[in-house]
């Protein structure tokens, strides 16, 4: 009895080692499946993550990043001397104003102008009335030309400023018949008879338009 009740548990013993044998080849072997599943995932990654040409911008935004035209280009330098500014800092608003001036069928370099005139190129500037910006917009009167999501101070953005500001001065032009009348309108000065801002303007715009020849050493 004894002998039988040994060879019996022997045998369990040897049983059971097959057993956990059998399983172990099982078990490596829906590894070996699931490893491949993964490489086969992990090999599909790529193709789902971002190329390095996506664009970081909205396209909008990639149309405005033309380069300059020659005489805005000019005009940057003549801008960045001035006024001692970096010519990085000047370029998004000239690639804002060149890209607002051919929507806006304006010329560019009246933006660019106004700019001037109205902030010296100081985005975050703000006159006593509370007109803001790059080109001095007063929010109440204009906050119907801003988009829910702009944000909470969009007229101190220098993109959306002069991208308004451009709006502005068409419309201003265009209901005063005229631009020595709509820059008048444009500054709230239509009172003044001898359109001292519009003359302000004009003038710096000429001193714009005779950048590349002072760049070329030209006298003027």
């Amino acid at each position: 009895m004894a002998r039988g009740t040994s060879a019996f548990l022997n045998y369990l013993h040897l049983d059971v080692a097959t057993l956990g044998l059998v399983l172990f080849f099982v078990l490596a072997g829906g590894l070996a499946r699931n490893l491949d599943l993964i490489q086969s995932v992990q090999s599909a990654i790529p193709t789902l993550s971002l190329s390095a040409e996506t664009p970081a911008l909205p396209l909008d935004m990639k149309r405005q990043a033309r380069p300059l035209a020659p005489a805005m280009g000019a005009a940057l330098d003549y801008v960045a001397q001035r006024y001692r500014l970096a010519p990085e800092a000047l370029l998004p608003i000239f690639e804002t104003a060149q890209a607002a001036a051919r929507e806006r069928q304006l010329d560019p370099l009246l933006i660019i102008a106004v700019i001037a005139i109205e902030s010296r190129f100081n985005p975050f500037s703000q006159s006593p009335v509370g007109a803001q910006g790059l080109m001095q917009i007063i929010p109440r009167f204009h906050q119907d030309k801003v988009q829910k999501t702009a944000g909470e101070q969009p007229f101190l953005d220098p993109v959306m400023n002069v991208q308004l500001g451009a709006r502005i001065l068409q419309e201003s032009i265009r209901r005063q018949g005229g631009l020595i009348e709509g820059l008048q309108y444009y500054a709230g000065a239509l009172d003044d008879d001898e359109r001292g801002y519009a003359n302000k303007v004009l003038a710096e715009k000429l001193r714009l338009e005779q950048a590349p020849r002072r760049k070329d050493g030209a006298s003027v």
